[in-house]
């Protein structure tokens, strides 16, 4: 009981409660063909069942037994939580329906949002804090490797196979989002594994000098993926949710992540050349 009853395992319970109830009244509702749709229930069902998961782990203490980091663990799912239901909360209300008066669906989008708090509050009080000895995926650049690989699968699903293969600089594009993807998926992967001390070089400055060489490759998608990808190319008429939008979404996310990228390399390189010096 103990355990159950500290301020983290509140939080993840409610989180449990709260999308379980979102994925109910959506459920209720009823069935929709839309990708859209498929995108929220699989959120919702995804972070409600890991997350009974651990809370099931750290009740039965199974979870100190696994050959994994577990605080790493579990906040890297926490961060890719948050965002997957803040990326539910906002796509559901603004795309599957537009009801004012849908009872149901109102009230699933508000339990969305509460439960995209919840998880926003758990990062808050699993990540490291200052001179702490922690898990390197607890740290700001361990939580921005989480969000650069989950905004690199959101422009994966909004690209246009048809576009980008008629421009070679949309391939270039794609090739950037593709290296710096899996550089973040292989960090995140080691440092659950408790592989990153088999490295045999300074990793510290390995994993600085991939941020920095992934900022300036997405600084040359931020310019060549609007210039082709618009060039001849107005929003056709009547286009609601179309392949076009696709479009607009990759540009903007890649903008996202090359900010993300600009954190993560200042904030690495003031760990390990300043912080670590002085």
């Amino acid at each position: 009981m103990v355990t159950v009853s500290v301020p983290l395992s509140v939080v993840r319970v409610l989180e449990v409660a709260l999308t379980l109830v979102s994925f109910a009244l959506v459920a209720s509702v009823g069935h929709l063909s839309s990708s859209y749709w498929a995108w929220c229930m699989f959120s919702w069902v995804f972070c409600c069942a890991l997350t009974l998961l651990i809370l099931v782990l750290e009740f039965s203490t199974l979870s100190a037994r696994l050959p994994i980091s577990w605080d790493d663990f579990t906040t890297a799912f926490a961060m890719l939580a948050a965002l997957m239901l803040l990326a539910a909360s906002i796509i559901y209300p603004s795309v599957v329906f537009s009801c004012p008066d849908c009872g149901r669906q109102v009230a699933a989008t508000v339990t969305s949002c509460l439960a995209f708090v919840a998880y926003a509050v758990e990062v808050g009080l699993t990540r490291a804090r200052p001179g702490e000895v922690s898990g390197f995926l607890t740290t700001v650049p361990g939580l921005l490797k989480v969000l650069e690989a989950f905004v690199a699968c959101i422009i994966f699903i909004s690209l246009e196979p048809g576009r980008v293969a008629a421009f070679a600089g949309l391939q270039w594009c794609v090739a950037v989002y593709a290296l710096a993807f899996i550089f973040s998926l292989v960090v995140i992967l080691l440092t659950v594994c408790r592989l990153l001390g088999a490295c045999p070089c300074p990793l510290d400055r390995v994993l600085v000098g991939c941020s920095v060489v992934a900022a300036l490759m997405y600084a040359t998608a931020v310019v060549v993926w609007p210039v082709y990808a618009f060039r001849n190319n107005p929003r056709p008429s009547g286009c609601y949710h179309c392949p076009w939008d696709g479009l607009v979404v990759v540009s903007f996310m890649t903008c996202v992540n090359f900010i993300a990228y600009i954190v993560d390399t200042i904030y690495s390189a003031r760990m390990v050349f300043f912080v670590t010096a002085s």
